[in-house]
């Protein structure tokens, strides 16, 4: 996301990227395994692990072993994941990072750029209810300008626990609602994947949330703390601009709602079925009140077509 991505409280680790790199292995030793540091506890999938120091030379190249393998689909690019993980340095015993102890696993879209490249190529192809362990070289990590506590031009390697993989459909389907509200927002109903207009009436706008079908599925209803996949188009009620737009960047964004500060767009997709297309129009009250935030003018009245694509 651009302008939205304030809307969210997000884990820090995995959002950059870098290039691509060449092909090499690590040296062997009693705290090494298959060319990556050794579990030394928590070796079964779902158990928190730890992980030796790195010996010797790291891998050149990602490098990735499976320490478990489900019975579970093979994972494919475009596929949301839902995983536990933790990461470390190769030259370093503490990790700097991992979802075991949040007790809140991690989700991501494959192959959409949300995470850093050795995520991406590591876990795609992996079956779900698999363990694996990958060795990021730098290129495909975050490469010489670092993230945070880990240090620029780091190897890093990763415990992942692969819970859950759905497949992504292109576009909300169901039975279209009419939309006969001549003061509301009209939504179009195409299926191809492609952005739906999106016209904003020269009226007042409401002074409630508004959270309306404009395709309705037969799927699962969702909860507010459940985590969805969503493609979305937001615009201004005052000109119709739009300033954000999932279409554009061309992938879905993923919306854990517990995290989702946004209180119109959290209220307007909880307890809509998943599959749908949906019109929410979010008064200032619940949206960003008399707070510009990333361009957005004060007191505005957003409005959103957000098709649900799946849940976590």
């Amino acid at each position: 996301m651009r302008r939205l991505a304030g809307l969210l409280v997000v884990p820090l680790l995995l959002l950059t990227t870098a290039a691509c790199g060449g092909d090499d292995k690590g040296s062997e030793s009693g705290s090494m395994k298959n060319g990556l540091p050794a579990i030394t506890a928590g070796e079964k999938f779902g158990e928190k692990p730890t992980l030796a120091k790195g010996v010797g030379d790291p891998p050149k190249a990602l490098k990735v072993n499976v320490l478990s393998e489900g019975t579970g689909a093979v994972t494919k690019k475009g596929d949301a994941l839902q995983v536990n993980y933790l990461g470390q340095e190769w030259d370093e015993t503490t990790p700097f990072d991992n979802s075991f102890d949040r007790k809140q696993p991690f989700e991501l879209t494959l192959g959409a750029g949300q995470v850093i490249k050795g995520w991406d190529q590591g876990l795609e192809g992996q079956k779900v209810g698999s363990r694996v362990e990958i060795g990021i070289p730098p290129e495909l990590g975050y490469g010489a300008q670092g993230q945070g506590d880990i240090k620029p031009n780091a190897t890093l390697v990763f415990v992942v626990d692969i819970l859950k993989a759905v497949t992504i459909p292109k576009s909300a389907e169901g039975t279209v609602v009419a939309q006969d509200n001549k003061d509301l927002p009209k939504v179009g109903t195409n299926t191809d994947g492609k952005q739906p207009s999106l016209t904003v009436p020269k009226v007042n706008p409401p002074t409630k949330l508004v959270s309306n079908y404009v395709l309705e599925s037969k799927g699962e209803v969702v909860k507010d703390t459940d985590t969805v996949v969503v493609n979305y188009v937001a615009a201004l009620w005052k000109d119709g601009k739009v300033f954000d737009s999932t279409y554009t960047m061309g992938k879905p964004a993923n919306f854990p709602l517990g995290q989702l500060t946004l209180k119109g767009l959290k209220d307007g997709i909880a307890g809509k079925k998943v599959g749908s297309r949906i019109l929410i129009v979010a008064p200032p009250s619940e949206a960003f009140g008399d707070q510009e935030k990333q361009g957005i003018p004060k007191n505005s009245t957003l409005v959103f077509s957000v098709d649900i694509l799946a849940k976590m």
